[in-house]
């Protein structure tokens, strides 16, 4: 199976241009499957849906998350897909095995107050929180995910149009605005970049040591502010981008232009955020309404 999992690996990251953590995921997934399947003294080209409903208890057992088990029957099911295309196998074992369904999350969205105090927390009278500072401003005035912020090139960064050149899946490019904030943050940064990195570095933001900066480095960062900022609400990678949509639509923004901001292929993955935007709307009203709210 090790021979396989190279080979498909190789094969995504070609054919499907998927971006290196979504690879190093696809592989922990795969790895954890046949470690299992190895303990079951069964081998992969001969398994049957009756281990794949054992990996799943199996999965359930360790506490992992309804959405977490759903990600790794999904990378399994691309795999087999992968090996019934090559003529490696017949069919795949889990061809027929219907995912659990999950029950979404309503995520949690900082309100406009939330989000000038957590915007305010960086120290401005050091490198470090000019730093920060554009980060989390960009992130909040663009919606961008995490990953595309910290791959985020000084070439894609346009200050006199005020907009920057986001490269989402697949190398997709999509050109967002920047806000007035958001490019004055970006400006002070600039003025002090040099002083922090080789000047052949071509990516915009970067850590302490002058290397790239993780998704884990850019949480801790985040987790940080927010704890100063004394903010209570649960506070993810995606609370920033959450609220950008959220906000923008409640501004009276398109949901096809959001959309499009976002990245989302989906129209559906966007309408839950219109979706919030009118239960808050319906509450709002409740309350200046009802005689007893």
């Amino acid at each position: 199976m090790e021979q396989c999992l190279k080979d498909y690996l190789n094969y995504i990251k070609s054919e499907k241009k998927l971006s290196d953590n979504t690879i190093a995921a696809y592989r922990r997934d795969i790895i954890k499957f046949s470690n299992f399947i190895i303990s079951k003294e069964e081998i992969y080209n001969s398994i049957n849906e009756f281990t794949i409903m054992s990996y799943v208890q199996h999965l359930t057992n360790e506490s992992m998350s309804g959405t977490s088990i759903n990600r790794n029957l999904v990378t399994i099911r691309n795999f087999y897909k992968y090996l019934v295309k090559s003529g490696i196998i017949k069919e795949s074992p889990i061809i027929n095995y219907e995912l659990p369904k999950i029950k979404r999350s309503t995520p949690d969205i900082l309100n406009i107050e939330e989000i000038e105090q957590l915007l305010s927390m960086p120290k401005l009278n050091t490198n470090k929180g000019l730093r920060d500072k554009a980060m989390l401003e960009i992130m909040y005035a663009t919606g961008i995910k995490v990953t595309e912020l910290i791959n985020l090139k000084i070439t894609d960064v346009n200050i006199n149009m005020a907009y920057i050149i986001c490269k989402g899946s697949k190398n997709k490019e999509r050109i967002i605005p920047l806000g007035n904030k958001a490019k004055e943050s970006l400006m002070d940064y600039l003025n002090i970049r040099k002083d922090l990195c080789d000047t052949e570095n071509k990516l915009l933001f970067f850590n302490s040591r002058g290397s790239q900066m993780t998704r884990q480095g850019f949480w801790k960062i985040l987790k940080e502010y927010a704890r100063l900022a004394n903010i209570s609400k649960e506070i993810n990678l995606y609370t920033l981008r959450h609220s950008f949509a959220v906000h923008m639509i409640e501004n009276g923004a398109d949901i096809r232009a959001v959309q499009e901001l976002l990245g989302h292929v989906d129209l559906n993955t966007t309408q839950i955020y219109y979706s919030l935007t009118k239960k808050k709307k319906l509450l709002d009203i409740y309350k200046k309404s009802h005689p007893r709210a």
